[in-house]
């Protein structure tokens, strides 16, 4: 089924679970005009919420290894009109440097998303942890971040 096909199917929970299906198996030289596509639906919500599934799914694999930076230069381009999407590979790319000791502003990381927030105070950059402890947006993230740092303290 391609994504013209997809798109004739009314019911957007069979469209969103194709669109997964599809992007689960794209390869690498289609992902780009895939998204694309799946960003043409008109449910926005369902299409952006599918994106961001394989985002997600992506970039969680890709993120510790060199391909990760084409990788996400190319597909903020394909989200560069989602500012949603767009904005969470930033998110992403901050997670990256954040985690490989690569170089970040403190700033950018309490200035992010909790969910961005909270996925770094459960991690192990214990300057960005003690960071999340004190200043986190939430109680729950300045919680987990000084859960983390007495878990590294007794090890």
């Amino acid at each position: 089924m391609n994504v013209h096909e997809i798109l004739q199917n009314p019911d957007e929970h069979v469209r969103f679970a194709a669109y997964l299906d599809k992007l689960g198996h794209v390869t690498d030289p289609d992902e780009v005009d895939l998204v694309g596509s799946v960003l043409t639906d008109p449910d926005q919500t369902m299409a952006q919420s599918a994106v961001l599934r394989h985002l997600d799914r992506r970039a969680a694999g890709l993120y510790p290894g060199p391909a990760y930076e084409g990788w996400a230069q190319a597909l903020t381009q394909a989200t560069i009109d989602h500012p949603f999407l767009a904005q969470h590979l930033r998110e992403w790319s901050l997670f990256r440097a954040v985690t490989l000791k690569l170089p970040w502003q403190p700033d950018d990381l309490l200035a992010a998303s909790n969910w961005l927030q909270l996925k770094t105070a459960a991690g192990t950059n214990t300057e960005a942890i003690e960071i999340l402890a004190e200043a986190g947006r939430t109680k729950r993230i300045r919680n987990t971040a000084r859960t983390s740092l007495s878990h590294r303290s007794e090890s």
